[in-house]
């Protein structure tokens, strides 16, 4: 099984998700595909997201029972931690900082 969810994604993105996942909330794709597939989905992702980002996670192997991937600027990114796959946030930017 695998997951998509997409944040600020082009309508010619979400049409493409469309065809291939079923789309359970706006801008939530879900679907059962090889590894193959799953790479090729992504790699067209990764292609046609421009500005916005995504996030994908698919059952895997590992101790937590699935594997994420993510595209785009996000707060949160993945990091690995000893083979275990965790979340790291990114610190929000203070406005009132003098620019470096």
């Amino acid at each position: 099984m695998m997951v998509i969810v997409v944040e600020n994604a082009p309508p010619r993105l979400r049409g493409r998700l469309s065809l291939w996942l079923a789309e359970v909330r706006a801008g939530v794709y879900v679907g059962v595909y090889s590894r193959r597939v799953r790479e090729r989905i992504w790699g067209e992702v990764g292609q046609m997201i421009g500005d916005g980002n995504a996030v994908m996670a698919w059952s895997a192997p590992t101790d937590s029972g699935f594997a994420f991937d993510a595209i785009g600027t996000n707060r949160r990114e993945p990091i690995d931690i000893d083979g275990l796959t965790l979340v790291k946030f990114r610190p929000v930017p203070d406005p009132d900082a003098p620019p470096f």
